[in-house]
């Protein structure tokens, strides 16, 4: 075999690599990966994941690369997804610059190798297509928030609409922008409309001058060949037809082989239908409905002509998500305790068995427990008809024997505002009740108060409209009873109450009560201490319930034996 055999042998079996093959695999693969982003539209990857044999981790984690101070399969891959080439192959780090190489540098140490395990360009004829694979565990909308955030799939620009409104400088907003431009188009149709006008009725002043004359043809020859002059034919035909100077320039221009039956009378049918063209023309320019119609009729043939299919969708800025790099909260379960004087605390299971009784101010006491988890979304309504939104783990876990937070400071609440309920919304399913003095009851939907951002405080939570009593939230329907000061008791079923989606509704008409009673209570059949429950059940509503009875108060009759 003679040495130039041998060497076109090896230059077909081998590749030259800058380093050693592992990185330099790596680097290719991240390459053709960032180049199918490119055609793509997004400029530079921001997150890299690669799935590699046992062998390539183990020869390139601890390799270096040639010309730099770093090492490893980490930065290979970012140097070849952010300026590799892959026409070079295996020596494609070997022309990526130095200004890449630390972006390639900065982004590995930033730690943007997360969700993605897998991303294939599976475009072909039918469009462009990019396949992403997600690791174990990801939300895909939120990834894609986070996309649209990094790159470039979603862009956010301002427009300054900084426009000449006659002569003038003015910014307007698009719906300014759009009656400006209704207007100048309106104004652009009514020129044309007049312009088109104006030379119609010239062509009838003429026609109609013609047509004088073509009623005497003979006199009118006669006229031109009398005339010894020719500076004189003009106004020899405007003393014998009376007619103006334009309409006798006109006829006397006229060639002789149209003076004819057939010319004489397509001209005075032309008079008519430009009588009749005048007239439509001066009625649209009298009434702006017609205007407004051409302007439609033309701006539709000009989508029927020019229009292709959006490319881009048109959202409004309430319904766009943003991406939040949100801190990663331990979960774990939790109680938590709210007493009757705004103090709040969360005590983990272990600590709540190792401790004793819960501690309160003097003339304080418990208003309601909870068990729930530390990421938990909590409310609380205050006498203010407003609700503050936070969650349990911006509240430390705290112990039996200390008071815990003051809400009113925790959360900055206003003067003299105070706690008077709390709710557990967990996914914002079901209802809350709301009860008031007058009797009423309003059956919220959970959902009203849901916010897609981190709104920390709703006003209009619920109705001012009379002093509130009681907040229950409502899983599913079930029979709650009412009692009022008279006293009387009212039993009802909740599946009787419609609910609303507004949080400020007043509610409906429950317990019907005398003037000077109020709603006084609210509670489950079985908490209200009643032994015949069937006399204060109500099938419809509103109702005015019934006394209650001695013994469905808890007292005792005294009798003599």
């Amino acid at each position: 075999m003679d040495k130039q055999m041998f060497v076109r042998i090896l230059n077909s079996e081998m590749e030259l690599a800058t380093g050693c093959t592992e990185p330099g695999a790596v680097a290719l693969t991240a390459a053709e990966a960032g180049q199918a982003l490119r055609k793509a539209g997004v400029d530079k990857a921001e997150e890299i994941t690669v799935n590699a044999s046992i062998n390539i981790i183990k020869n390139a984690m601890s390799a270096g690369i040639p010309g730099t101070d770093y090492e490893g399969m980490d930065y290979a891959a970012a140097i070849g997804a952010l300026g590799g080439d892959p026409v070079y192959l295996l020596e494609v780090m070997n022309h990526v610059s130095r200004e890449t190489v630390e972006a390639a540098a900065a982004l590995v140490k930033a730690g943007k190798v997360k969700e993605i395990s897998d991303m294939r360009d599976e475009s072909d004829l039918s469009g462009l297509k990019l396949t992403i694979d997600l690791k174990r565990g990801v939300d895909p909308e939120k990834l894609m928030q986070k996309l649209y955030k990094l790159t470039p799939l979603q862009d956010t620009f301002s427009c300054n609409f900084n426009i000449l409104i006659a002569g003038m400088p003015r910014v307007l907003g698009v719906k300014a922008l759009l009656e400006e431009w209704i207007a100048w188009r309106t104004e652009c149709v009514r020129r044309r409309v007049y312009f088109i006008l104006s030379r119609k009725k010239e062509k009838l002043h003429l026609l109609l001058g013609l047509k004088r004359i073509l009623l005497d043809i003979d006199k009118a020859i006669a006229i031109i060949r009398e005339t010894e002059e020719e500076a004189e034919v003009i106004p020899n035909l405007m003393i014998g037809f009376g007619i103006d100077e334009k309409q006798a320039e006109y006829v006397a221009e006229i060639k002789l082989r149209n003076i004819n039956k057939e010319y004489i009378l397509k001209r005075v049918q032309e008079t008519e239908s430009l009588q009749g063209e005048i007239q439509d023309l001066e009625d649209t320019l009298q009434k702006p409905a017609r205007i407004r119609r051409i302007m439609v009729e033309e701006l539709t043939q000009v989508r029927k002509k020019y229009a292709q299919p959006r490319k881009t969708e048109i959202i409004y800025s309430h319904e766009v998500e943003e991406y939040r790099e949100e801190e990663q909260v331990e979960d774990y379960p939790v109680t938590v305790f709210l007493s009757r004087e705004g103090y709040f605390k969360k005590i983990t299971p272990q600590s709540l068995r190792m401790s004793g009784e819960q501690k309160y101010k003097e003339g304080d006491g418990p208003s309601q427990q909870a068990e729930a988890t530390n990421a938990a979304e909590v409310m609380f309504f205050t006498d203010r008809c407003q609700v503050y939104k936070t969650r349990l783990s911006e509240f430390g876990d705290s112990k039996a024997s200390v008071l815990g937070d003051y809400l009113p400071a925790k959360l900055g609440m206003d003067e003299s505002e105070s706690v008077v309920y709390m709710v557990l919304p967990g996914d914002y399913s079901g209802h809350l009740l709301f009860f008031f003095e007058n009797g009423k009851v309003a059956k919220v939907e959970m959902k009203s108060y849901y916010t897609k951002t981190n709104r920390r405080k709703l006003l209009g939570a619920y109705s001012d409209k009379s002093r509130l009593v009681a907040i229950l939230p409502l899983a599913e329907d079930r029979e709650l009873a009412l009692l009022s000061t008279e006293p009387r008791a009212l039993i009802f079923h909740t599946s009787l109450l419609l609910p609303k989606a507004t949080r400020s509704t007043q509610g409906v008409a429950v317990m019907t009560l005398k003037p000077k009673y109020q709603l006084q209570r609210v509670c489950t059949p079985e908490e209200s201490g009643i032994v015949n429950l069937p006399r204060y059940r109500a099938r419809s509503i509103p109702g005015t319930g019934a006394l209650l009875r001695p013994e469905d108060r808890g007292e005792e009759q005294l009798t003599l034996l």
